[in-house]
């Protein structure tokens, strides 16, 4: 089957992952670098392709009121497509029960691993999600933590003319 569209190339690739892991789980787990590669080059990609979209999006319209509907229409899309997410993997882990069948003793897991997330979750206020924001440099949008929301701000930005680069 050959097929140019990207979509049904990676449900192949995952398809063949899941009958790789299940016909030679020890082959699967040699191949784990190959895969962490991959995700490494989508993540060094999402940055700029989010950039240019935008940009290019924001620019091009020439109608500030129809990018800002636009806006909208996608933050009202994102936040019902995510909750529709939310439940369809709330589904998944009450039917599937993720883990069912595991022998480990919660009392033999040392919480001192999670305790550097849980206390920064603890120290993080709507405050410094909003100030996070903003990046300290333009370059620091795309090379800081992979914070998307820094990318978004700066190519909104140069969309609207706001920043020149």
């Amino acid at each position: 089957m050959h097929s140019k569209t990207l979509y049904i190339q990676v449900l192949v690739a995952v398809a063949l992952g899941i009958l790789i892991g299940v016909v030679k789980p020890e082959w699967a787990v040699e191949l784990k670098p190959l895969g962490d590669m991959f995700i490494a080059l989508i993540k060094m990609l999402i940055g700029p392709v989010i950039f240019a979209t935008i940009v290019v999006g924001v620019a091009g319209s020439g109608d500030m009121k129809k990018v800002g509907r636009v806006g909208v229409k996608a933050i009202i899309y994102f936040e019902v497509v995510s909750t529709f997410a939310l439940a369809i993997g709330w589904l998944a882990a009450k039917v599937i029960e993720p883990g069912k069948g595991f022998n480990v003793d919660p009392a033999s897991l040392d919480p001192s691993l999670v305790a550097e997330y849980t206390a920064k979750a603890h120290q993080t206020s709507t405050l410094d999600i909003i100030r996070n924001i903003i990046p300290n440099t333009l370059l620091n949008a795309f090379t800081s933590n992979g914070d998307l929301l820094q990318i978004l701000l700066v190519s909104l930005l140069v969309g609207y003319g706001i920043l020149h680069t």
